[in-house]
């Protein structure tokens, strides 16, 4: 039984149902594109031509690693601090063991209280190519007897 009598200008039923289903589909279409959007700047890696900042304490160098938490730093055996970092020259992070017996251009920090190696960053030429203050000598907080005296 029908109660309402529908007014004389309102659409018939199949009219409502084919709008409902016209905006469905404009709304599932836009949540798929929205989906598909880029991803936000913030979240984007920077690219190749982006300058780094390194910390003014960093060092040149060059590191050749070992194994297990071995290198070789500027000729000389330094032992790698427990969590040392490798960055790539697009700034992520190596895993020191896909790079053993590979020899690298880098900056460095040497940690203060042990005298390890704490950081690397494998430079790109245009990095390698600038001036860097430092030395290509590693730091230790210890002396032997066998190390020359410094004036």
């Amino acid at each position: 039984m029908n109660r309402c009598t529908p007014a004389p200008h309102s659409p018939p039923a199949s009219t409502g149902r084919r709008l409902h289903a016209a905006r469905a589909l404009a709304a599932a279409s836009l949540s798929a594109l929205a989906c598909l959007a880029m991803p936000a700047h913030a979240q984007v890696q920077p690219g190749l031509g982006v300058a780094r900042n390194f910390p003014d304490a960093s060092l040149r160098g060059s590191l050749t690693v070992q194994g297990g938490s071995d290198a070789v730093l500027n000729g000389r055996n330094i032992r790698m601090a427990p969590g040392m970092r490798l960055f790539s020259p697009q700034n992520s992070l190596v895993m020191l063991h896909t790079v053993q017996g590979q020899t690298f251009k880098v900056n460095y920090l040497i940690e203060n209280s042990t005298g390890m190696l704490l950081s690397a960053w494998i430079l790109t030429e245009g990095e390698a190519a600038q001036p860097r203050n430092g030395s290509d000598t590693i730091q230790f907080n210890f002396r032997t007897d066998s190390d020359p005296v410094k004036k």
